[in-house]
């Protein structure tokens, strides 16, 4: 309770600039949380053991069995792979990339509210400051007002830039490390096709036609 009344008191003493400062920290809250939630639920699904039993399936011709692993799970990967098995007849790369794209895509989603957040949280709490300035500053000609309350409502009129810095930086490191998480998703995708492309070259060389596998199961549907 104690928190809160100061809390409410700093946000009195900021002025009307204050609530969209609050709003944008609001803001950067739910997307931290969504952001925070959707790459712990992704870290879950996949499974390396059965992207390693996919490969070997892969690999060594069984495309059947590769199919069925990505069926059984949820793994963005194998889902990816059997996007590939899927369009192996027309051209397995395009569809897997293309697949990929849009978990890149998600995995990006509303990543733009934190970096404009990062932009404007320190300008509305700098715009707060030089509104709160000038009416200390208006005030310097009244020979009846005392100087500390002069001071005291410049310091006041800092608060909202205090806050504006402390929610930017707040919101620049989990930023910077989505970002990463990003690429490296981005890059594990593009290490994934490649590998599967060799893969399927190697089980070709070897007599064992995706092609024919991918037709086939076309044709099943």
């Amino acid at each position: 309770m104690l928190v809160a009344n100061v809390v409410l008191k700093t946000l009195q003493h900021g002025g009307w600039i204050m609530w969209p400062v609050v709003a944008t920290l609001f803001l950067a809250l739910c997307v931290l949380l969504e952001r925070t939630y959707w790459w712990i639920s992704l870290k879950r699904s996949i499974r390396p053991d059965a992207q390693e039993q996919a490969r070997e399936a892969l690999g060594t011709g069984n495309f059947s069995a590769a199919w069925q692993l990505g069926q059984q799970m949820q793994d963005p990967f194998l889902h990816n792979l059997n996007e590939g098995i899927s369009h192996a007849h027309t051209s397995m790369l395009a569809a897997m990339h293309l697949h990929a794209t849009k978990w890149i895509e998600r995995s990006e989603a509303r990543m733009w509210i934190l970096g404009t957040i990062i932009t404007l949280a320190p300008l509305l709490g700098l715009l707060g400051t030089v509104v709160g300035l000038m009416g200390s500053f208006s005030k310097l000609g009244d020979d009846a007002l005392q100087v500390s309350a002069i001071t005291g409502g410049i310091g006041e009129a800092l608060i909202a830039t205090s806050w504006g810095l402390a929610i930017a930086i707040g919101c620049l490191l989990p930023y910077n490390f989505f970002r990463k998480r990003v690429s490296a998703f981005r890059a594990a995708f593009e290490t994934w096709i490649n590998h599967a492309e060799l893969l399927v070259q190697s089980a070709k060389a070897h007599g064992h036609d995706l092609e024919a596998f991918a037709v086939e199961r076309h044709l099943k549907r």
